[in-house]
């Protein structure tokens, strides 16, 4: 069932348009890989996507029940943020904020909602520490059980395995494809990592000079090697 249907999107900022008849659409179960070079308008994109930045023109239609903010987000982290003072389960139950309307205070099921998050993502024995004595990819995991509380169906990630090893960075792809496919949750990836697109995505929009939106394998088949190997021969699909 289709969950986000973007027609003709024009996007931009001060009067000036980056993106221009971008068509796309994400279906229950989709992960998407939204790839392209720096300054293709991945992140104005994304900002439109979550409500937080209009079209200059055309038209995002959420389906089936989908609301904006019913999209769980997990951001790039700034230096600032990580040293955010706060204990893991602090920051995974404030993702229920959006929960709970005009309510000042969590109720029982949001609070099991997060303590199954922790769990789910593996943070639960340490969900007393602080926040910021954690490593990098125990982080992100706060983070993404973070998001999972604001998500009932869909989760957009900008750059989510970005500044870690790559151990950590396979253990953080494993996680999110088995949320993806386990769990059933629409999953929308914007990535500078063309690897991750094409080992763990159903479907890649490459935006930029040149737009591609279809499924993974017409991609890897047929574009890929066009948009990053010009002079490089073809990709390796093993």
């Amino acid at each position: 069932m289709e969950q986000i249907v973007c027609k003709n999107l024009c996007l931009g900022y001060d009067g000036r348009a980056i993106i221009d008849n971008l068509n796309f659409t994400v279906n229950t179960g989709d992960y998407l890989c939204i790839v392209g070079e720096n300054g293709s308008g991945k992140s104005t994109l994304m900002r439109t996507v979550l409500g937080l930045q209009a079209p200059v023109s055309g038209t995002i239609e959420y389906r089936n029940g989908l609301c904006a903010n019913q999209i769980g987000y997990l951001p790039q982290q700034t230096v600032v943020q990580r040293d955010f003072p706060a204990s893991v389960r602090e920051i995974v139950l404030s993702g229920c904020q959006g929960r709970c309307g005009l309510r000042p205070f969590y109720n029982k099921e949001e609070k099991a909602l997060c303590e199954k998050n922790m769990e789910r993502m593996g943070i639960t024995s340490f969900a007393k520490r602080c926040y910021r004595e954690l490593s990098g990819g125990q982080q992100q995991r706060v983070l993404l059980a973070r998001a999972l509380c604001a998500a009932g169906k869909v989760l957009l990630l900008d750059e989510p395995v970005s500044g870690l090893d790559p151990k950590v960075t396979v253990e953080m792809y494993s996680l999110i494809e088995g949320l993806n496919r386990d769990d059933g949750i629409t999953v929308i990836m914007i990535s500078h990592d063309i690897a991750a697109a094409l080992d763990y995505a159903t479907h890649v929009l490459h935006i930029g000079k040149d737009t591609f939106f279809g499924t993974r394998e017409d991609y890897k088949n047929n574009y890929s090697g066009t948009f990053f190997n010009k002079g490089k021969g073809d990709v390796d699909n093993g």
